[in-house]
């Protein structure tokens, strides 16, 4: 399901840069602009132009306690006799001698970076107008005391094509929800300025005001799966020039390790995508979004339907003489038993849906024990049944066992999905709905907490190539 004014929130509450954030950085950029026209530095200075995610509009919130960055490119005519690493060096010596910027600056290989306490960096970079040539532009690396072919401008222009094609923004936005992917995700490897490439290379001429680009869920889906389909055709780690400048190969960011994880990573979660994209049910599909984006896509509506699910359940009954007077599910169950869970109890879309990989194949049957102790490691007081009424404060000791009663080998790995539901559960912040290791072989821990019905599942992994193997119906915790 598409859930397009879902996205829209979570673009605007979690992945966009916010306004606050953005005026800081305008600001900062001003002053910059201020400080280096004001330097005895001997570059004439031929004017400044935005880069980067800044100048391309797909620049996100960071992740928090990480700073957000842009870049700022100086024009300059060349200086007689500098060599380019003079230009970093020489620049970097004189914003030194600011009050403001002294202890701000570190000096790194195309650029000096102005840092702001952890919460932006602003990389200004020198940029040298037709050193040798008519139209050519260069940045230094200090590094290798070389000049290098740039074309910040006209591939910028090039991003603007690509947007302008998609329509209503939904290239950028897009581009940013991947670039948040990526920064939540953690396991790939890939430069903002290679990823912003690979997805323009993605959109094409034909493409405007075509049904793949008609919003921005679509649009996502439509980018990746092109890009897996580009990648998978190349198994081997292919050459990604920039668009707008030949000699410049983007794909160097790579090596061969790097490429082979993006493209696995790419096919996992084009998969994950198109698995929510086209799920018709919507609280499955929320769930489905949040594997590939984390709990902050449709947070709110999720925690909604979970806080709710007493009144859920009530409202089915409501008029039933012999239910009259039940206050809530906990009640309703131990009148009715399993027929008081309401429709979709067990696909709450705030349950993380699993991330390991599914082959075809036999699968393993997964089922979940319990017993009842005084504390963990306690006294064990008795069998607990699903759908058992319970005390609070008592522990659980859950075990995953097969369908002959035994444990299964160590081959294989247990984790255990815990979720809590209702308005005490929400109320503690302890709606839960993750994945959780076993304390033990096949065994977990959990202690009866929260008034309400809950649900606790055993995921069977092999541990040799982390795949899905079995996975049991859930044991429903039942706390008065």
């Amino acid at each position: 399901m598409k859930l397009i004014q879902d996205f829209n929130t979570f673009l605007v509450d979690t992945v966009n840069l916010n306004s606050t954030r953005f005026g800081q950085l305008e600001n900062s950029i001003e002053a910059i602009k201020t400080a280096v026209r004001g330097l005895d530095w001997k570059p004439t200075i031929v004017g400044f132009a935005a880069q980067g995610s800044w100048a391309h509009k797909t620049i996100i919130k960071p992740l928090s306690g990480d700073p957000f960055d842009a870049d700022l490119l100086v024009y300059v005519k060349p200086v007689t006799g500098w060599e380019a690493k003079d230009y970093i060096n020489e620049l970097y010596a004189e914003m030194g001698k600011l009050g403001l910027y002294k202890d701000k600056i570190r000096r790194y290989s195309h650029c000096i970076t102005i840092e702001y306490a952890g919460e932006r960096k602003i990389d200004v970079a020198p940029c040298v107008k037709e050193r040798l040539q008519t139209g050519v532009w260069e940045v230094c690396n200090r590094n290798t005391n070389s000049f290098e072919k740039s074309n910040p401008l006209d591939y910028t222009d090039w991003l603007i094509e690509r947007n302008a094609i998609s329509g209503s923004n939904n290239f950028r936005k897009a581009t940013r929800l991947l670039k948040y992917l990526r920064d939540i995700k953690t396991n790939f490897t890939c430069p903002s300025f290679l990823l912003t490439t690979l997805l323009g290379m993605q959109v094409y001429a034909s493409d405007k005001g075509t049904p793949g680009f008609a919003d921005v869920p679509t649009t996502l889906k439509t980018l990746i799966d092109r890009l897996d389909d580009w990648l998978q055709a190349n198994p081997g780690k292919p050459t990604v020039r920039n668009p707008v400048l030949f000699e410049e190969i983007q794909s160097n960011a790579w090596d061969d390790t790097k490429y082979s994880n993006f493209r696995a990573k790419v096919n996992l979660y084009r998969g994950w995508i198109d698995d929510a994209y086209d799920e018709p049910n919507k609280e499955e599909s929320i769930g489905k979004w949040q594997r590939v984006f984390g709990d902050d896509f449709a947070v709110r509506e999720a925690e909604e339907r979970a806080s709710k699910v007493s009144e859920a359940a009530l409202a089915v009954v409501r008029g039933t003489p012999l239910l009259e007077g039940v206050g809530d599910l906990v009640a309703l169950v131990k009148k009715i038993g399993r027929a008081a869970l309401p429709s979709g109890f067990d696909r709450l879309p705030h349950m993380r849906r699993p991330r390991w990989r599914n082959v075809p194949g036999t699968r393993l049957t997964v089922n979940v024990g319990a017993q009842l102790w005084t504390a963990r490691y306690g006294q064990h007081l008795h069998t607990l049944r699903s759908l058992d009424p319970s005390t609070p404060g008592y522990w659980v000791r859950f075990n995953a066992i097969n369908n002959q009663g035994l444990p299964f080998p160590d081959t294989y790995k247990v984790e255990w999905r815990v979720t809590n539901t209702d308005e005490v559960a929400r109320r503690a912040n302890a709606l839960r709905g993750d994945y959780y290791r076993s304390d033990g072989p096949g065994v977990r821990w959990e202690q009866l907490s929260y008034r309400g019905v809950h649900m606790v599942e055993a995921f069977l992994i092999r541990k040799t190539d982390d795949v899905l193997l079995g996975k049991s119906e859930p044991f429903y915790v039942v706390i008065e």
